[in-house]
């Protein structure tokens, strides 16, 4: 008999919380980080969202067990191979919704929305939305979104529209990157294990990873040009007074070649056929993980070392 606990953790998914992260997005940009009261908010939230996230992801293993059957990989999910009895996923899958959204009630009503909204557009997802052929790059892009925005609304933080084009883009681009994926196992086994996917042509998918890749690391300069922090370091005020061309208030413009690089990364994983779990990506690709963590540590460095305002 399979063991219940271990397949209890796997049907969650705690790999792909890794996608949570994004709550912590506003905090960071707003300044926020080390607010103690701040970082505890956005903390339950993550965990909130950890917990619907997975209840989400169990209603699609079972709503979608009979397709996952003939799916290379997927066949081998708690459900769909049969270790996991389906009244047992659906008691789990209750219970980690109800967790979500009491946990979520106490931390603001927007959030509480945000969490429940989510709930229902992934129900909505794997009941049919999931067929239709660019809506559900959509659907998968508004997941992204509303991951980053509630982790502003648990602060009551505002973010640029700059800022909110760059999260749509990257959204957009981690979409159509995951159908780009999943069209190569398609034509590598000759079984179609999604509907919407025979709607798709490569090239199609081609020119949408290539559309909304440009579009988020210009989206990112932008925001960079119009959002970055003044600074207070001596080394960047002595640099400015040197030149106007390395002006302090455009010192995050120095993470662009950063994003490039992540991005240029990406979309050759993407035609590699490798990017159909992102989440996997992001903590196995070497040179992926690394664009990550240099980016991230530019950008806190810029925001928190000397940083006195923002514009």
């Amino acid at each position: 008999m399979a063991n219940l606990p271990t397949e209890i953790i796997r049907i969650a998914r705690p790999l792909h919380w890794v996608k949570n992260l994004a709550l912590f997005a506003a905090i960071i940009f707003t300044g926020e980080l080390f607010s103690k009261a701040s970082f505890n908010k956005v903390f339950w939230a993550f965990i909130a969202f950890n917990l619907i996230t997975s209840a989400a992801y169990i209603v699609n293993d079972i709503l979608d067990a009979k397709a996952d059957r003939l799916h290379p990989i997927k066949k081998n999910r708690p459900v769909a191979s049969g270790k996991l009895p389906i009244p047992v996923a659906i008691i789990v899958s209750a219970l980690l919704a109800l967790a979500a959204l009491s946990l979520a009630s106490n931390l603001g009503s927007l959030f509480f929305f945000m969490v429940l909204s989510y709930l229902v557009i992934q129900i909505l997802y794997s009941l049919g939305l999931k067929k239709l052929a660019i809506i559900d790059i959509l659907v998968i892009a508004a997941g992204f979104i509303m991951r980053v925005y509630s982790g502003a609304f648990v602060i009551d933080a505002h973010l640029s529209v700059w800022f909110l084009l760059c999260v749509i883009s990257v959204a957009l681009f981690l979409a159509a990157g995951k159908r780009r994926a999943e069209l190569n196992v398609i034509e590598q086994t000759a079984l179609v294990t999604r509907e919407s996917l025979t709607h798709y042509k490569q090239d199609l998918l081609n020119s949408y990873v290539t559309m909304f890749g440009n579009a988020a690391w210009m989206s990112w300069a932008l925001f960079t040009f119009f959002e970055s922090p003044p600074a207070t370091m001596r080394v960047w005020i002595f640099l400015a007074e040197i030149s106007r061309t390395t002006a302090i208030n455009k010192l995050m413009m120095i993470t662009i070649p950063v994003v490039i690089f992540g991005i240029m990364r990406y979309e050759s994983l993407i035609f590699e056929g490798r990017s159909e779990a992102p989440e996997k990506l992001l903590l196995t690709d070497r040179s992926l993980i690394t664009s990550v963590v240099l980016w991230m540590g530019m950008v806190v460095w810029i925001i928190y070392g000397g940083v006195s305002s923002f514009v």
